[in-house]
């Protein structure tokens, strides 16, 4: 049966991907298998744009079972034996967008101090997955969490409730952290790996939210004429911050958005946290999309010409779906994911830039789309 794709699709060959043969994407292939091996056990959810799991599978079985790292020529032999790609336009019929993230590092303690102040907090027991099924009449089809109360769903408590207390006294502190500012970007980044007293390594990542939208403070501070908007980058939003703390709760609470955290499980130091595709996230390599278009384990190939201060080169590269995010919606809309730790802190903040999206897509499926 024929696949049928939106007009943000057109087939195009790997000989005209801009920088396709000067990449090396054999950690890309990485990347890939990991989340092959997931989704033998739990095939991701299919997005909108229709790309099965399943198409991937034979793909996948093959990457899994190679010697990892491979050449890369082996690795471009392989993105090009399995699959074709595809220009992906924006909504708007242009180029599309991306932005950089990265795991923070931070010092934190299990018990709060007079230091240590500023709490992560755990999945409380009364928030309570939305969909289809239980979504009261009328709310936002993309809200995903409420309160339980009782029989009844309700909104839950927002990021200037939870910070005056609405969850005290729950025993929900997953870990106290020094500094409001650092505990704020944890909360956009949805990770981090945190140094305790005495040297221990703890990660945190991403286990549910609260539910309201999120509102990026880097657009409110340019609405208010705080940051002009092409200089808002995460290094000029902590610099307003930290220079106007007693505006920090105004500006703060206007993202009403709250994240909850879970500890991660041991693994790779050399990777990234475990992000939505429940694999750890691979530097460089691994790609934040609209999980409710895309399928998690899609290769894309980014070309962002003007993107230049990670490496001295354009920014092209194959990348891998593997994580999503709040403010990242659309069909050519992407958050690279550079690192861990101060550095790679310092190169995603800066990351604003127009890139060609280019979905690698199954060769059973390209075969069967009509456009």
């Amino acid at each position: 049966m024929p696949v049928s794709l939106p007009e943000l699709f057109r087939r195009v060959s790997f000989h005209v991907l801009p920088g396709w043969h000067d990449d090396d994407p054999s950690a890309a292939l990485a990347a890939f298998a990991r989340s092959a091996v997931r989704s033998q056990s739990k095939p991701y959810r299919t997005g909108s744009f229709g790309i099965r799991t399943e198409s991937l599978a034979e793909a996948g079985a093959r990457a899994a079972s190679l010697k990892h790292p491979v050449s890369p020529f082996e690795a471009q032999a392989f993105f090009e034996r399995y699959f074709v790609p595809f220009h992906v336009r924006s909504e708007e019929g242009g180029q599309g967008f991306v932005t950089g993230y990265f795991e923070p590092e931070a010092a934190a303690s299990h018990m709060r101090t007079q230091v240590f102040r500023f709490p992560l907090h755990r999945r409380p027991e009364d928030l309570a997955d939305v969909d289809g099924l239980n979504r009261p009449a009328g709310w936002d089809a993309n809200l995903a969490f409420a309160r339980r109360q009782g029989e009844k769903l309700l909104p839950y408590h927002d990021r200037e409730a939870i910070e005056r207390g609405a969850l005290d006294g729950r025993g929900l502190e997953l870990c106290w952290l020094a500094d409001r500012i650092d505990a704020f970007f944890i909360h956009v980044q949805g990770a981090a790996r945190l140094t305790l007293p005495g040297g221990e390594v703890l990660r945190v990542t991403y286990a549910a939210k609260s539910g309201h939208p999120f509102t990026g403070i880097g657009r409110v501070l340019a609405e208010l004429g705080e940051i002009p908007l092409e200089e808002v980058s995460m290094q000029s939003i902590k610099a307003w911050l930290a220079d106007h703390p007693h505006r920090q709760s105004e500006i703060l609470w206007k993202n009403r958005s709250y994240i909850f955290f879970r500890k991660s499980p041991p693994c790779d130091p050399e990777l990234g946290p475990i992000a939505a595709a429940k694999v750890q996230l691979q530097p460089g390599r691994s790609l934040a999309v609209d999980r409710l278009l895309h399928t998690f384990g899609t290769p894309f190939f980014i070309d962002a010409p003007g993107l230049r201060h990670l490496d001295g080169r354009p920014f092209r590269r194959l990348m891998i779906a593997q994580d999503t995010g709040s403010a990242i919606t659309g069909a050519a809309r992407g958050d690279l994911f550079i690192g861990t730790g101060k550095a790679a802190g310092e190169a995603a903040g800066t990351i604003r830039h127009e890139a060609n999206f280019f979905a690698l897509l199954p060769r059973s499926v390209a075969e069967a789309i009509s456009i």
